[in-house]
């Protein structure tokens, strides 16, 4: 209803002007991470990000809330975290209303990990911390906790997928939510071997030409990783990711420790090795699950 005095509409609430927004979610924050303008704006490029990292924290929130539930806290560890915008906007919208819980950021570029602290400490965010680590570090740092509950790697690029993996299981986490990026290893081996596959059986037409290698050599790359958390006690769910900037398809690989491995996953990681020819000893997934 417009103004009688004024003539003009009441002014809109940023919820009202902002649908894209969370309700809670922390204005200031968004600005910090240039998410939002100075004046509050979303460009496009802002809001296409935001749809990214609020569609991820629709798969990770309900982790953290069994886990609270079960523990009375919760630790989630963040791997390749960059800018931080997942951590952030998870502990903004999720963590700061629990009365126990961290995040921690995991990046090897210190100048990214103290902005990160930084910002942190102007938003009162007490309970997040951030390390200038490797995964490959964070793996035997005395930094982090022995016990982590929910893992995050999202585009940790190439194998240091396969370490934050393998950060989750050292640490028992109870769940792990995978972006990957870049798998690129798998692809080299069987390019190297690609001469004597093309002699011993004809599935190798699928990695025949380097870009079906460069792609299969990703597709089984996930396949392995999935395999690897089953044989692990993981429960594993595959999902597609849509309009990411990285590419035009990313997976989500969410899985959740059930305790008990499934039957035959170790067998069937050997197995596919077998068959496509990869030396054990050439490929990281080879007794992975060990």
């Amino acid at each position: 209803m417009a103004n009688t005095r004024s003539g003009k509409a009441p002014a809109k609430t940023l919820q009202e002007q902002l649908p894209e927004l969370r309700p809670g979610q922390s204005v200031d924050l968004l600005k910090a991470l240039h998410i939002l303008t100075r004046d509050g704006k979303l460009n496009q490029d802002s809001r296409r990000k935001l749809k990214q990292v609020y569609h991820l924290v629709q798969f990770i929130e309900p982790l953290i809330a069994a886990q609270h539930k079960e523990r009375g806290a919760v630790t989630v560890v963040d791997h390749g975290a960059g800018k931080s915008y997942l951590g952030f906007i998870l502990y903004d919208l999720v963590l700061k209303a629990l009365d126990n819980g961290q995040v921690i950021g995991i990046e090897t570029r210190s100048e990214l990990v103290q902005s990160s602290q930084t910002l942190a400490l102007q938003l009162g965010f007490e309970r997040m911390a951030f390390h200038a680590l490797s995964v490959e570090q964070a793996m035997t740092s005395d930094a982090l906790p022995h016990k982590v509950d929910v893992v995050t790697a999202l585009h940790a690029c190439d194998t240091a997928t396969d370490d934050a993996i393998g950060f989750g299981l050292k640490h028992q986490a109870s769940a792990m939510v995978i972006v990957p990026c870049c798998q690129a290893e798998m692809a080299s081996v069987i390019r190297r071997q690609k001469a004597f596959n093309l002699s011993r059986t004809p599935l190798s037409e699928l990695w025949r030409h380097p870009l079906h290698a460069r792609e299969f050599g990703s597709q089984i790359t996930n396949v392995l990783r999935c395999l690897r958390l089953e044989a692990s006690g993981y429960q594993v769910t595959v999902t597609e990711l849509v309009g990411w900037e990285h590419s035009m398809k990313n997976e989500l690989i969410l899985a959740k420790r059930v305790g008990a491995p499934k039957a035959g996953a170790q067998q069937r990681i050997d197995d596919i090795l077998a068959e496509m020819g990869v030396p054990a000893m050439a490929s990281r997934f080879a007794g992975m699950a060990s």
